[in-house]
């Protein structure tokens, strides 16, 4: 059994390798690598169960608190053998739906680190490792979605898809730091065993409510579901991987990986359920606006995801069990059939249901596989997906009447399942044939394997329903419980509730179907959903946003160095003022020796800053100016500290050796331009800083002197630093490196200095 590190390791190295190979063998290059992963994983299948976990150290820091680590459970791995499993599958397909393309190595890049990303969110035992990753497969499908940059409709939706899903990881962080502060750990496991301290911390709930918003935009969750369905810009590996069974689970994962810790709260399990549940109703109905395949499919996962995150919601252990069996349900029959409807759009030129019907004689194979599909999405016998809809009847009829409303909306979200499943199969594939713009016929077997392999496995699955609940369901149930759950699967309830509610389905459902066609029209000509929607919104936002950014750039970049200048030293002065006068700290000294001649130092200051400002030349002003400077030396003399004075004298020759040679060789204007006006705020901007600093000064003269700053460096100057000359011990020693770095400034403006005055002797 390997460790769990290894899933990193090889996911990185796949990663950089694919970088390198050809292009002709990027694509089974990436399916070897998903292979390797699924082999790990099947390694932990026996190892786990009952909460038994296989654990890894990974990116330990202690010395931030960051215990690290990764764990798989019986949770963890049920998305381990998908992302790697139908990871696998994908690369075979994207091998020939996307032969010739130029852009198909880039693609593999991207798809095995999102792969990558997904095992490290899954495995992470630690929220910063977890986030990581989390924001990792938001960045990659950011780039898978808009995967064909040149269209501007998936440069938008790859935006949308980043912005709703970004906002999301932000509020997931916001959630995470106050758990972690609460725990005193960043370990999820110890996060999970420290219940009590989390749920007793002041900021329990808002972290609660800041952790669901994440997930929920993770997983397009009303109301933040609209970018799902955008997201169809993607080709069609990258919707059939992303957003059927992986990037758009990871927010039900995190919501199950906490179900331990908020089980028993009610905001939970109100929230969950009560969301979970509009999502199903909104995708569903959304489904009957849409033709396009796969747009069609892609609202059917907005129900889908609803679904699990109900059944999380309701928590008893049936519900559980529910959500986990559906989860792989859902990601069989749906992959699949995202497969197939690339696969009619790359063989027939169209994927539009409502122009296609009778591709099943020129398409026999792939009509196998999607009435096989469509049989377990429509939860039909013997198939998986019935043994998933009955425990889902099941578990909310065990509710009670109390959860009349999430039955009576869970009975017709499945109806109209059924319906769209009836779509996707035999509207496709039988009757009689349409047009097309392309001959129809099957694709090759690397574009079948896929969706075939997935169908048969949601058939043999539903035969062999022990083996699936002993082996996954229940160890990835009593992870999400955090404790054993024992709930065997079974395809054969006997003759009760339960069963009648199924065939009730298939038939309404059916019903559904035949008024597919009439329905559609009259669900798109709903103009309110198309003004009112969160997609709608999320427009008005986004073009708010745009204009209140490009405002603030035409005020504050307007490209003048005078105004930028004016601004700075403007916030400087009344940030200082205000704070001074708020804060009350403004004071003034005693005047008690007026008569010191050292004051006429301070005269010769004053004389230098008027000339700067009246200073008709920039030579004259840089000459004037350097009569500021060395007053302030002859003042840091007079006063005892000869080091600094010589310092500053050396200092202020250069400046002014440095900008006089530096203007005399710049294209300056001569002349002042600025209007009378101008010259007044710009005088007025200048009395305020200067205002501002000498209240500062003041203000610090009026406060008692405190030596024991002095006294300790005095002290420890030759003891610690074994120097004599104070300053240079604190130059050297106590600010080492921040000597350096003031160095290193220097030496960097010097050089841009003598490369300007290269540059304008040259000319």
């Amino acid at each position: 059994m390997f460790s769990p590190v290894w899933l990193i390791l090889i996911g990185t190295a796949a990663t950089l390798a694919a970088t390198r190979i050809p292009r002709a063998v990027a694509a089974p290059f990436g399916a070897a690598s998903a292979l390797a992963l699924f082999a790990i994983a099947l390694g932990y299948v026996g190892a786990i169960g009952d909460g038994a976990a296989v654990v890894a150290p990974f990116w330990s820091v202690p010395s931030l608190g960051i215990a690290g680590g990764l764990r798989v459970d019986g949770l963890s791995l049920v998305f381990l053998l998908l992302i790697a499993g139908i990871g696998a599958l994908i690369f075979i397909y994207a091998h020939a739906y996307l032969a010739g393309d130029p852009r198909l190595r880039r693609l593999v890049v991207v798809l095995i680190l999102f792969m990558t990303a997904m095992a490290g969110a899954v495995t992470a035992d630690d929220i910063v490792v977890l986030f990581v990753f989390w924001e990792l497969t938001s960045l990659a499908s950011f780039f898978l979605v808009g995967y064909d940059h040149e269209n501007p409709a998936a440069r938008r939706a790859a935006l949308q898809a980043l912005l709703v899903t970004g906002a999301g990881g932000l509020a997931l962080l916001g959630g995470l730091i106050p758990i972690a502060l609460a725990a005193e750990t960043t370990s999820l496991s110890g996060i999970l065993a420290a219940r009590e301290a989390v749920l007793a911390h002041p900021a329990a709930i808002p972290a609660m409510l800041l952790v669901i918003a994440g997930c929920f935009a993770k997983s397009a969750q009303v109301p933040l579901h609209f970018w799902l369905p955008n997201a169809m810009a993607a080709p069609t590996p990258v919707s059939a991987y992303l957003h059927s069974a992986t990037m758009v689970k990871l927010g039900v994962y995190l919501l199950a990986r906490f179900n331990p810790l908020y089980q028993d709260e009610a905001l939970w399990q109100t929230i969950l359920a009560g969301f979970g549940i509009a999502t199903a109703a909104t995708g569903m109905a959304m489904a009957f606006r849409e033709t396009d395949l796969k747009r069609v499919l892609a609202q059917t996962t907005v129900a889908a995801l609803g679904t699990l995150v109900m059944l999380i919601g309701i928590a008893p252990e049936l519900s559980i069990a529910a959500a986990v069996t559906f989860l792989i349900v859902h990601a069989f029959y749906k992959a699949a059939l995202f497969m197939v409807a690339g696969i009619v759009d790359h063989e027939t030129g169209l994927r539009d249901a409502s122009a296609l019907r009778g591709l099943a004689r020129a398409m026999p194979l792939t009509a196998l596989a999607a009435t096989l599909a469509a049989f377990s999405m429509s939860g039909l016998p013997p198939f998986v997906g019935f043994v998933a809809k009955e425990l889902i009847y099941e578990a909310k009829l065990d509710l009670g009447p109390g959860a009349a409303a999430l039955l009576g909306l869970g009975f017709l979200v499945n109806a109209a399942t059924v319906a769209i499943a009836g779509i996707m199969s035999y509207r496709l594939f039988f009757g009689a044939p349409t047009p097309t713009p392309n001959k129809p016929h099957d694709p090759p077997a690397a574009m079948l394997a896929g969706p075939i392999i997935l169908a048969v496995l949601g058939l043999i699955a539903g035969l062999l329903p022990a083996l699936l609940g002993g082996a996954f369901v229940e160890p990835a149930a009593a992870a999400i419980l955090g404790r054993p759950a024992a709930v065997p699967l079974k395809l054969w309830h006997g003759f009760n509730t339960v069963l009648l509610l199924s065939a009730a389905t298939i038939v309404v459902g059916v019903a559904l179907y035949l008024a597919w066609g009439p329905l559609v029209p009259r669900f798109k000509a709903l103009r309110v959903v198309d003004r009112y929607a969160p997609a709608a919104a999320y427009e008005r936002g986004l073009a708010a946003l745009i204009t209140f950014a490009e405002t603030c750039t035409r005020n504050i970049q307007h490209g003048s160095l005078r105004g930028y200048l004016r601004t700075l030293f403007l916030v400087l002065a009344i940030a200082t003022l205000a704070t001074l006068i708020l804060r009350g700290g403004a004071a003034w000294p005693a005047a008690d020796n007026l008569t010191d001649p050292r004051l006429l130092l301070f005269a010769a200051m004053l004389i230098g800053a008027i000339a700067t400002a009246m200073a008709r030349t920039a030579i004259a002003a840089v000459l004037a100016l350097g009569l500021v400077g060395f007053s302030i030396a002859l003042i840091f003399l007079t006063f005892g500290a000869p080091d600094v004075a010589f310092t500053q004298f050396s200092v202020e020759t250069l400046m002014v050796a440095i900008l006089a040679a530096a203007l005399l060789r710049l294209p300056l204007r001569r002349t002042d331009t600025r209007s009378a006006r101008q010259k007044l705020g710009d005088a007025s901007v200048a009395l305020l800083v200067g205002l501002a600093v000498a209240l500062v000064l003041a203000s610090v003269l009026a406060t008692p002197f405190d030596p024991r700053l002095s006294l300790w460096f005095g002290e420890n100057s030759a003891a610690a630093a074994h120097g004599r000359n104070v300053v240079n011990v604190i130059l050297v020693d106590f600010r080492a490196l921040d000597t350096l770095g003031e160095i290193t400034v220097l030496a960097i403006a010097a050089f841009a200095v003598a490369a300007l005055l290269r540059k304008g002797a040259a000319k």
